[in-house]
């Protein structure tokens, strides 16, 4: 077939390949790419039959599984927007979103559908009568034969919320043209991402852009087989690794950080090929520790849900280095730039500044914050390379906090804590952490006369944020170091943390 134009086009050319060759396991169950493009092609086909048009915004509730997949490469065949939710968010968050982006349909877990109940979409459950018409309306051989409806190239096909440094989060709009490029690059880059024949562990959340689209998205793009994880618990997914006889794990660092404490690592990694490590920092401890346990190195990146998402491997280096996030990825131009906007001497840090395919459109609605008119996208991350070229994370330019890969921005969960009665004031920072590489720090200055606790903050932000947002530490301050401007000095509250 022709080169993909649109991301469902991928299961097409699967399906095509190896009709009989397995796409997903997930538990007892199976899938092959046959199968699945048979269920994407019926569920597009119900999708459009419920009179949903093109660009339209389709939220995913959906856990790791072969429903999700199901649903999303769906969506994007039917020519709609994916919306894919955090499945740890409260009610009011994924509210915001779907508020935010006018989706006007949900599909959902039933265990999740509550979450998405009080917003104006409708919601559709897995395993209800309406799925079943949804998924079963046109037969298990329907088709979507007008590219018109499919859509492609330049038009939206998934749309991401993802965090700043102030108000609510924003939805970054992603292209079919922009996730299929980040394919094709990485696809280039020797030993390969992902093979053909390799077992992929998606135990990676697939609502987050590096789980979606460098998992599953690059498990589609070589036909490879997926094995599906709902959750990362450590024994148990190191276990499936060691059942399912996985080659390639797309990981991120609290999950090698798990394993490396486990005592049969080694034993279970034997039919392992390559892994692979995103969204943080990875301890250099760590990756020494697998090294000398298992024999395999894990290979770290660094990248963007902007830019769908990697922009550099060490699998690009001569040499990985502990803490190296590598170079470039093939066909990803990037410049560190100081703030001036010009480059950085040889060994100075510099803002990571990058320019390719792979780069987004804009955020929702209006496409503002995009790539500049000469294609680069100021990133707010800072490194530095060192004499080979190989790049090293340094700072942040954002007050971004990262935790376990998740962006959490201080302003959401300033604004949390700002409502409790006993608060005057609240500054929230990142602080390290060994197993999520950052957690949530608040200092919060109490109203006059009152004696709020660290619980009492912790508990009453629990109630309003997902989890991994909430402070895992709570610091009441008699007052807070502020500028000559009146701004919080987030600079002293981080010497003093």
């Amino acid at each position: 077939m022709t080169d993909p134009r649109n991301v469902s086009d991928l299961v097409s050319r699967a399906a095509a390949r190896h009709p009989a060759k397995p796409a997903l396991v997930a538990g007892s169950r199976t899938v092959t790419w046959g199968e699945l493009e048979g269920a994407v092609a019926a569920l597009a086909a119900g999708l459009l039959a419920r009179g949903l048009a093109a660009g339209d915004r389709v939220g995913l509730l959906l856990p790791n599984g072969i429903e999700f997949a199901t649903a999303y490469f769906g969506v994007l065949r039917a020519g709609l927007v994916a919306l894919p939710l955090n499945t740890a968010y409260t009610a009011a968050e994924i509210g915001y979103q779907l508020a935010d982006s006018g989706a006007s349909l949900v599909l959902a877990s039933d265990a999740l559908a509550g979450l998405a109940a009080g917003s104006p979409a409708e919601v559709v459950a897995v395993g209800s009568d309406a799925w079943s018409a949804l998924v079963g309306a046109s037969g298990a051989g329907a088709t979507v034969e007008s590219a018109a409806a499919r859509g492609g190239a330049e038009d939206t096909a998934v749309l991401l919320y993802t965090s700043g440094t102030s108000g609510r989060p924003k939805g970054a709009m992603l292209t079919h043209r922009a996730l299929l490029a980040n394919l094709a690059q990485l696809a280039r880059i020797e030993p390969a991402v992902v093979a053909p024949d390799d077992r992929v562990l998606l135990v990676l959340p697939l609502f987050h852009v590096y789980g979606l689209n460098a998992g599953l998205g690059m498990t589609a793009y070589v036909g490879a087989t997926g094995v599906l994880a709902e959750r990362f618990d450590p024994v148990e997914t190191l276990g499936l690794v060691e059942a399912e006889q996985v080659s390639n794990i797309v990981g991120a660092p609290p999950m090698y950080v798990a394993w490396s404490m486990l005592p049969r690592v080694s034993e279970s990694l034997v039919s392992l090929r390559l892994a692979v490590s995103g969204s943080a920092p990875l301890p250099p401890p760590v990756v020494s520790s697998l090294l000398d346990t298992s024999g395999h190195h894990v290979f770290e990146g660094y990248g963007l849900t902007e830019t769908a998402p990697v922009v550099t491997t060490s699998l690009c280096s001569e040499v990985p280095k502990p803490g190296s996030i590598g170079r470039p990825i093939p066909g990803v131009e990037l410049l560190l730039l100081d703030d001036r906007g010009e480059e950085v001497d040889e060994g100075d840090p510099g803002e990571i500044v990058v320019r390719g395919a792979n780069l987004f459109s804009g955020y929702w609605p209006d496409g503002r914050g995009g790539p500049d008119a000469d294609g680069w996208f100021r990133t707010g991350d800072v490194a530095v390379a060192d004499d080979d070229g190989d790049l090293f994370l340094v700072d942040r330019v954002r007050e971004l906090i990262l935790v376990s890969g998740f962006n959490v921005y201080p302003r959401e969960v300033e604004d949390a804590i700002e409502g409790h009665p006993a608060v005057a004031e609240v500054a929230v920072i990142g602080i390290p952490h060994p197993y999520t590489g950052e957690t949530v720090k608040a200092f919060v200055v109490p109203v006059a006369d009152a004696t709020p606790t660290a619980d009492d903050i912790i508990e009453y932000a629990a109630r309003r944020l997902a989890r991994f947002k909430c402070p895992t530490s709570v610091e009441i301050v008699p007052e807070l170091p502020h500028s000559a401007i009146g701004k919080v000095a987030k600079g002293r509250l981080r010497e003093s943390a």
